[in-house]
């Protein structure tokens, strides 16, 4: 009788036992499970020892496979350290200006060559721009219409600074796009910041080509000192040399001017005839003269100080007189507004500008404005300029020079005496039984009035229908539960001699009111304030021809003047209150940061002294 799963052949061996057994006792006729863990892993011990007969069997199977693994190890090498090399190279520049153009135009990036044919130009313009620069694109037509204008006097030249292989791109680290420079001869670079904008570029090259103006007569003289930019005047004799001592250093110092402040905020002038030097106190040749229309103006002091560019150029601009400022906003994330505004009350004139143009009686007007506003002791010398700007006939002067300001008394506060109206403020319920009642007077006081000015009408009914406005708008502010009586003073316009006062007192209708009631004639408390008038009299100032000569002394605020051009920046006179669509772009707005107070001049209105002489009156005074 045969034995059940008897193993055939002689070759077995113990581990052949444990995997055909499990692992049980011989001669046992049961089954134990096997783990699906230990079936894994002999499996695994299974292959593993079959390829190892296999390689003891056959081992040029296992050299194959190593050799196989190696090529394959090496050829995935060798195409990853080849993947870094395989690059586009970049496309060779082409021209950004047509062949036309006056421009030259040098697309490789040969700043070598723009140095070489700069040193055999007097005056140059080096206009550095990258291809792909939106900016660079917008301004290569601006720089064509100046360059169409002037290319016969500078030379225009545009370097592409952005070609990798370009020695501009090796040499020069710009970090913005586009760049001017501008030399003149062996001075420069002077960088231009201002406005893309060709009559901008032009007028910025002229000045750099010609930055000192001759003044030959007293009427340009004139001109020159009514201006509204600060002025530096040079004497110098050129009868006896055809360029005397100290001229070149106060032409360069003009140049040093226009590096450093690029808007040219400071203009340079030069007086060849004695008896016009004596009129700015000026008797020695290559004397200096910086005038100012308040402060007493100034000679260079030549005893103290080396007479050279640089010393001209900053004892002018450390002690140069402000009377307007431009402000040019870049357009992206600045603080210049924001730093204008810490510094007091700002009044805003967007006007058009053409810098370009010969004359700009706008800016006439507005500087005739600023000079009255800041004349607080009658100075001589500013009225004779004021008569310049009027083109009023004068007698020829003796002294254009300013002298020390004598302190005037200052002009006489007279207070006027209020009118004033009561104010019941609706119910705050309808079934509340409580009102607020307030007496709200207009206050005038008059600050040096003419007495040919001054009349004694009744209460004005539209001052006291501003009044009402203004603190129907804030009767918010008056909802109190007081049984004494409350002030507060509110504006209802930018204005020094002007204000409202409005004194409150919360009141019960059944205790008290009926006498109020009756004093007030009020029936019933609508939606709308009850006004009543009282016959009290007060100082009435003639508007038609406003007086405000000195205005920035009498009162303890000062406006801070700045003018903007319409043509480029009328998004932020939209911001402050101007139509987006109108004929002229003129507009004026007071800001005052502190008050947090915003005041817009009536848009209808058009910019002139007039207009402007009512803004000027229109000055805070806090208490």
């Amino acid at each position: 009788m045969s034995e059940c799963g008897g193993r055939g052949g002689g070759s077995s061996s113990s581990d052949d036992a444990e995997d055909e057994g499990g692992g049980g006792p011989a001669g046992s006729g049961s089954l134990s499970p096997v783990p699906a863990g230990a079936s894994s892993a002999g499996r695994l011990r299974r292959g593993l020892r079959g390829a190892s007969l296999m390689a003891r069997r056959r081992p040029e199977l296992l050299c194959g496979a190593v050799a196989l693994g190696c090529a394959l190890l090496l050829a995935l090498k060798f195409t990853c350290s080849r993947a870094k090399d395989v690059t586009i190279p970049a496309k060779p520049p082409v021209s950004f200006f047509s062949s036309r153009s006056p421009v030259l135009d040098l697309f490789q990036g040969q700043l070598d060559y723009a140095e070489h044919v700069r040193r055999d130009s007097e005056v140059v313009l080096l206009f550095f721009y990258a291809p792909w620069c939106g900016q660079s694109i917008a301004a290569r037509a601006e720089i064509e219409q100046a360059a169409s204008q002037l290319s016969d006097q500078v030379l225009f030249v545009a370097i592409n600074c952005w070609w990798n292989q370009g020695k501009c791109r090796k040499q020069k680290h710009f970090f913005y796009f586009p760049v001017i420079y501008l030399y003149h001869r062996s001075f420069g670079p002077i960088e231009y910041k201002g406005p893309m904008s060709a009559v901008y570029i032009e007028k910025f090259v002229r000045r750099v080509m010609k930055p000192l103006l001759y003044i030959p007569s007293q009427s340009e003289l004139l001109d020159f000192l009514s201006n509204y930019e600060p002025g530096v005047l040079g004497y110098f004799e050129f009868s006896g040399s055809p360029q005397p001592p100290g001229y070149l250093t106060f032409f360069t110092s003009a140049l040093h001017s226009l590096k450093k402040d690029y808007l040219g905020t400071v203009r340079f002038g030069v007086i060849t005839n004695k008896h016009l030097a004596k009129l700015v106190s000026l008797v020695h040749s290559g004397s200096v003269y910086l005038h100012r229309h308040f402060n007493t103006s100034l000679v260079f002091p030549r005893e103290v100080v080396n007479f050279t560019a640089e010393n001209i150029h900053k004892w002018a601009f450390e002690n140069r007189e402000t009377l307007l400022r431009w402000l040019w906003p870049h357009g992206g994330k600045s603080l210049l507004l924001n730093n204008e505004l810490k510094k007091g009350p700002a009044l805003f004139l967007f006007i058009p500008f053409n810098p370009l143009a010969k004359s700009h009686p706008l800016i006439d007007e507005i500087t005739e404005v600023a000079l009255e506003y800041n004349n607080c002791h009658g100075n001589q010398v500013v009225e004779r300029l004021l008569q310049h700007l009027r083109r009023v006939d004068a007698p020829v002067v003796k002294s254009l020079a300013p002298e020390p300001a004598a302190q005037l008394p200052d002009a006489p506060l007279r207070a006027a005496s209020p009118c004033c109206n009561t104010v019941v403020l609706p119910q705050w319920h309808s079934i509340s039984r409580t009102h607020n009642v307030c007496e709200l007077c207009v206050n005038q006081t008059a600050v040096g009035i003419r007495p040919s000015a001054v009349s004694m009408p009744q209460c004005s009914f539209l001052e006291m229908a501003a009044a009402l406005d203004s603190f129907y708008l804030k009767e918010q502010a008056y909802h109190v539960v007081s049984d004494s009586m409350e002030c507060s003073n509110f504006l209802s316009s930018y204005s020094p001699f002007s204000y409202y006062t409005a004194c409150c007192r919360t009141m019960n209708r059944g205790i008290g009111f009926s006498s109020l009631e009756k004093e007030c004639a009020v029936s019933t408390a609508g939606s709308v304030p009850h006004i009543e008038e009282n016959r009290h009299l007060f100082p009435d100032v003639d508007t038609s021809s406003p007086d405000f000569t000195g205005l920035s002394c009498r009162t303890n605020k000062t406006l801070n003047l700045y003018l903007l051009d319409s043509n480029l920046f009328w998004l932020y006179a939209e911001r402050l209150g101007a139509p987006s669509t109108t004929r002229v772009k003129e507009f004026a707005a007071i800001v005052d940061v502190k008050e947090e107070s915003h005041y817009i001049l009536d848009p209808k209105q058009a910019l002139m002294k007039l207009t402007l002489g009512t803004v000027g009156t229109s000055l805070p005074q806090t208490e």
